[in-house]
């Protein structure tokens, strides 16, 4: 469609609506028009939450569980289960965290 079809089609509208415009303004609305048609359009779509990578296994902290929770066993503590491989066992009512605690800096 042309810049002059198209602004006839706008003082049409104008008019419909009870506001008539000039030729002039029609042909600005309609160059407005034009242009804001070749502007590509960004939609805002929703994030998505990152998944989250497993920890990486700590072969040192899973053998040290398993003793501890072997040791356990061997004292007569039967409830005795690991809760988390890398660190938590739990029996009775209690539980033992196992934390890798990081270097500090400097060393």
């Amino acid at each position: 469609m042309s810049k002059e079809e198209l602004a006839k089609q706008i003082m049409a509208e104008y008019a419909k609506d009870g506001e008539p415009i000039t030729m002039e303004d029609a042909l600005e609305v309609a160059e407005m028009e034009i242009k804001a048609g070749k502007i590509s359009t960004y939609t805002t779509t929703e994030k998505s939450k990152k998944e989250r990578k497993p920890p990486k296994k700590d072969a040192e902290k899973i053998e040290i569980i398993k003793k501890i929770h072997e040791f356990l066993l061997t004292s007569g503590e039967e409830s005795a289960t690991i809760v988390n491989e890398q660190k938590e066992i739990t029996f009775r009512e209690f539980s033992i965290t196992l934390t890798k605690h990081r270097p500090k800096k400097g060393e």
